[in-house]
């Protein structure tokens, strides 16, 4: 059974500048290192509700990487990955729901501090649904913990994330074989609860709100994450939407 959001992928240009960037927002920032097939490298901001934002830069073309694509329109929130339970059971129970799935393949990194982690995602042919990534060795060496969940503007965890898809129906019932569970139904929304956070589909249409950024986000990328909202240790009266120029092109609020 799929447990919870694991991470959200936000491509940069340059990760030493992003990572300074996102510290003078206020977050805490830890270096991730270098993933086991050389293309990228990546940075880590770490929550208490267990979920992160990895800042990921190409250290070489790959115009074969999932994500290569991404760089010919530049910066900004370009996947996010789900935490199986047991991956293997978990892709071939959406398989037996209908759902075209690749993996598990394995994958990992190696830290600056030389521990090497692995892990095994799994990915579904449509663009907009996330992918699966379920560790072999001990989560808490790929997700930083204790003081990396310290950030001085008091992010917690992470609310809600928007994805922008076509048609709403089929998206959702996309959604809905990989987590194994209906959605919520709201006017021109399909929400998935998934442990304390939210996933919210959402199409362009006229009198939806941010429906002009969701149209944009298909027109620049496709289908796909659109916008995240964090969950601080308070509730803001109004939510503040970030720098884009400091979050590199993710549309990131705190509320």
């Amino acid at each position: 059974m799929i447990r919870a959001l694991d991470h959200i992928v936000i491509l940069v240009n340059d990760l030493a500048e992003a990572v300074g960037d996102y510290e003078a927002l206020g977050f805490t920032v830890t270096p991730g290192g270098a993933h086991a097939d050389g293309a990228t490298h990546n940075a880590l901001v770490s929550f208490a509700d267990g979920s992160y934002l990895e800042l990921i830069a190409f250290l070489k073309v790959q115009p074969a990487h999932r994500w290569w694509r991404h760089t010919l329109v530049g910066e900004g929130l370009i996947d996010f990955a789900l935490l199986p339970g047991a991956i293997k059971e978990d892709v071939a129970a959406a398989k037996s729901r209908g759902l075209s799935l690749l993996g598990p393949i394995p994958g990992g990194r190696e830290r600056p501090d030389g521990v090497r982690l692995a892990w095994q995602s799994a990915f579904a042919d449509p663009t907009e649904l996330p992918f699966l990534c379920g560790d072999v060795t001990p989560r808490e060496l790929r997700v930083p913990q204790d003081s990396a969940w310290k950030h001085h503007n008091s992010v917690t965890g992470i609310f809600r994330v928007t994805v922008a898809v076509r048609d709403l129906e089929a998206s959702a019932a996309r959604f809905g074989a990989l987590l194994g569970h209906a959605p919520l139904v709201e006017p021109g929304r399909r929400l998935f609860k998934l442990g304390t956070s939210y996933i919210v589909l959402q199409a362009p249409g006229p009198d939806l709100p941010e429906s002009a950024a969701i149209e944009a986000r298909i027109e620049r990328r496709g289908e796909g994450i659109a916008a995240l909202a964090l969950r601080r240790d308070y509730l803001a009266t109004v939510p503040r939407a970030l720098d884009a120029e400091l979050t590199h092109g993710a549309r990131l609020t705190i509320s």
